[in-house]
C-alpha cells in the first residue's frame, strides 16, 4: 500500500511519481520547467526541488544543472530483498531510527568527548576506505559502530537497549543504501557532516544531519517515508 502523502512536498512526489509511471513523462523526456511545475503542482520552488530530489534518489530523474531535470526510469530503482519484514518492515525501520537517533544525536552533541571525537575520525576514515575498496560488510559494521557510539554517548539506557537488541536488522539497513553503487561514498560524505556537529557541540545540528542522513539512507534503498516538517 502506497503511503497516503502528508504534505505538499509528498503530494508532489506522488504526482509526478505516478506520471511517470504512466507514461505521461516518458523515459529520456524532459521535465517541464521547474516554474511552470510549482505553479501546476500548488508548491513552492524550495519544496518542488525537495520533491525532485528524492524522485532522483529513487532513480526516477536525473537532475543536470543548467539543462533541465530528465526522466531516467518509469520505475523506482529495485529494492534488495529486506530479510527481516516478518518482524518488521523497512520503512518502518527507517522511522524507527528517524525517531530514536534524531534525539540520541541531539543528547550525544551535549556529552561527547575529545577521545569520543577522534574514535569517530577514524571510524569514518576507515569507512571511506572501505566503500572505496567495495568492502560493504566491513562498510556496514563501521556504519553501525558510528551509530552506536553515539548512542552510547547520550546516555540513554532504554534507546540503546532497543537499537541493541535489534542490530542484525540496524545493520541490515545500514547495508541497504550501499547496493546504490554510484551513491556508495554518499554515507560517508553524511557522516562527516554528523561529525562537524558533535565537534561543534551544536544539538540542533547533530539531530537534524543525522535526520537527513537516515532519510537520504532510506531514499537509496529504494524506501521514501514522510517526514515531520519543522
Amino acid at each position: 500500500m502506497k503511503n497516503v502523502p502528508h504534505t505538499v512536498t509528498d503530494a508532489a512526489i506522488a504526482t509526478i511519481r505516478e506520471r511517470i509511471e504512466a507514461g505521461v513523462y516518458p523515459v529520456g523526456s524532459l521535465l517541464p520547467a521547474q516554474r511552470q511545475l510549482s505553479e501546476e503542482l500548488a508548491i513552492s520552488r524550495a519544496s518542488l526541488r525537495e520533491a525532485l530530489s528524492t524522485l532522483e534518489a529513487l532513480g526516477l530523474l536525473m537532475i543536470r544543472p543548467g539543462k533541465g531535470v530528465y526522466v531516467e526510469s518509469s520505475q523506482a530503482a529495485a529494492a534488495q530483498p529486506w530479510r527481516f519484514a516478518e518482524q518488521s518492515s523497512l520503512p518502518d525501520t527507517y522511522q524507527m531510527r528517524f525517531a530514536l537517533e534524531g534525539f540520541i544525536a541531539r543528547m550525544a552533541a551535549l556529552a561527547v568527548s575529545d577521545s569520543d571525537l577522534a574514535w569517530f575520525e577514524d571510524n569514518i576514515a576507515a569507512m571511506q576506505t572501505a566503500l572505496a575498496c567495495d568492502e560493504l560488510d566491513e562498510a556496514a559494521r563501521l556504519d553501525y559502530d558510528f551509530h552506536m557510539r553515539i548512542v552510547s554517548i547520550a546516555g540513554n539506557a532504554a534507546i540503546e537497549s532497543i537499537l541493541s537488541s535489534a542490530a542484525e536488522i540496524m545493520k541490515e539497513s545500514q547495508r541497504m543504501p550501499f547496493y546504490r553503487r554510484e551513491l556508495v561514498l554518499s554515507t560517508y560524505t553524511e557522516h562527516r557532516e554528523i561529525l562537524d556537529a558533535l565537534k561543534a557541540r551544536d544539538s540542533a545540528a547533530a539531530g537534524k544531519a543525522i535526520e537527513t542522513h537516515i532519510s537520504n539512507a532510506a531514499q537509496r534503498a529504494g524506501v521514501y517515508f514522510p517526514t515531520p516538517q519543522a
